[in-house]
């Protein structure tokens, strides 16, 4: 019973309550015999639905997270974190600025890297927008208060975006006779990433993590109940997808 009113109050809320009211247009255009109107609704609503339901969503994002497994040995002469996103005046044990969900799990990966390798920690990642925190500059306070020292930690905080990333790290690298990056970031992120990289004649260890989706699936009819989180994993492949073939083509 708790799952069934799990499914039912679904769609009271968006999105869930957009696809009610859809398909109730849908059936009014049908009535007034309008069916391709009704039928193209139907169509793209359904996308839509299927889209914002976890069954769709997790196996999307699953075939994205699965391009790079976490290797059980890795090995290399730096640890690069990525960031992605930061607040500036959120508090934080008495200071301000805090690293969003994606980049917090990406910087415990490092962490824990450094104290398996001790090599030092390139974390990447700048202010984005003007009410975003500098990423490199927290990420590199709390790598410090996990215990890696500062002078193990060097810091790029200028770069805005992935392709930003990777040209202003290996420049880091290349000063410094740096040439066998540990790359660490989120599983999603990965093969976006790897692909830049690869761009600036790196050939990186995929070290990912922050992953989204379980490796087993089993169906469950909730699945099929539409979520915000649902339609943003499903989303993020799209725009992973496409931001690598524009990486890949054009740029």
């Amino acid at each position: 019973m708790i799952y069934l009113l799990k499914f039912g109050a679904s769609f009271v809320l968006p999105p869930g309550i957009f696809f009610v009211c859809f398909w109730l247009l849908a059936l009014y255009l049908w009535r007034r015999r309008e069916i391709r109107a009704a039928a193209a609704l139907l169509a793209v609503s359904g996308v839509f639905y299927l889209l914002s339901t976890g069954l769709v969503s997790s196996v999307l994002m699953g075939s994205l997270e699965r391009a790079y497994d976490q290797p059980a040995e890795p090995a290399g002469d730096v640890i690069i974190m990525l960031g992605g996103g930061a607040t500036a005046d959120t508090p934080n044990m008495g200071e301000l600025g805090n690293l969003c969900a994606s980049p917090a799990s990406r910087l415990l990966a490092a962490a824990e890297l450094y104290g398996r390798l001790h090599v030092p920690v390139l974390v990447s990642g700048g202010q984005v927008y003007e009410d975003s925190g500098p990423e490199a500059v927290i990420a590199r306070r709390e790598l410090m208060r996990l215990g890696v020292p500062e002078q193990d930690i060097l810091l790029e905080p200028d770069s805005l975006n992935t392709r930003q990333n990777a040209a202003f790290s290996g420049r880091l690298l290349r000063e410094r006779g740096l040439s066998h990056p540990v790359l660490v970031t989120s599983a999603f992120h990965m093969e976006r990433s790897v692909l830049n990289f690869e761009k600036e004649g790196f050939q990186v260890t995929a070290y990912p993590t922050d992953f989204r989706t379980g490796r087993r699936q089993s169906f469950h009819y909730n699945k099929l109940m539409p979520s915000t989180g649902a339609l943003e994993d499903s989303v993020i492949v799209m725009r992973e997808k496409l931001r690598s073939m524009v990486t890949r083509y054009l740029e």
